[in-house]
């Protein structure tokens, strides 16, 4: 069992002076979920190396069992900062993909050719896809094999458009996640804000927030058991 997990490269939100980046536990979670069930992980990032980190998932109050698992562990620690570059990855010899959120893949990965390429592949493969909070970003631009948007049609959630209103980004952002998968055919589904909340349909797993995450990745450890 071999998962891919993209992380975004990406550090400014927006015109602000503020740092941005990816979601601590967003990372952290699924990572250990899918370790602990002995599956071969590669972490990799548009431009290799180091993602940056949210700075806001780094406070006391967004700390979890498995971010405080993730600073005490110095193999992953070491992982984490020596992402292979996207544009030397591909899909062959995965089993799935799962993209952490943030608010980095906003600008970064929803228009990464090389993660666009990545997904299409995998998904016509029949590979698990999957995405959490921010990360279903990465459904902007994918396309079926017939041409229309990959998400059309499908059962999908992400970040709330409340959810973003909350944290006071909707005017920073680039898109609002649950407006563009709307857009894009995709038959939004969401929980209660800041609960969580994941959706499967076939190989398309999505997770609509933080608290999500570790539940998206046991849904993907789930599919690919089954397998």
């Amino acid at each position: 069992m071999k998962i891919l997990m993209i992380l975004t490269s990406h550090d400014q939100l927006g015109d602000t002076s503020k740092k941005t980046g990816f979601w601590l536990e967003e990372f952290a979670a699924p990572y250990y979920v899918f370790k602990d069930a002995g599956a071969e992980i590669v972490l990799s990032s548009p431009k290799g190396g180091q993602p940056p980190l949210d700075p806001a998932s780094d406070g006391e109050d967004a700390q979890t069992d498995d971010t405080r698992r993730f600073k005490a562990d110095p193999a992953a620690i070491d992982a984490l900062a020596h992402t292979i570059q996207l544009d030397k990855v591909s899909a062959e010899g995965f089993d799935a993909v799962f993209f952490p959120g943030g608010h980095g893949p906003l600008w970064d990965l929803a228009e990464d050719k090389n993660a666009i390429h990545l997904i299409e592949t995998m998904f016509t493969a029949g590979k698990t896809v999957s995405a959490v909070c921010h990360a279903p970003a990465v459904f902007r631009h994918t396309k079926s094999a017939d041409g229309s948007p990959l998400v059309n049609g499908k059962k999908v959630t992400g970040f709330t458009n409340t959810e973003e209103d909350a944290v006071q980004l909707t005017q920073i952002v680039p898109f609002l996640v649950q407006d563009m998968l709307v857009a894009n055919g995709g038959l939004y589904h969401k929980g209660e804000d800041w609960q969580s909340f994941v959706v499967t349909d076939g190989q398309l797993i999505t997770g609509q927030n933080p608290a999500s995450s570790a539940a998206a990745a046991r849904a993907v450890l789930a599919q690919l058991q089954a397998a």
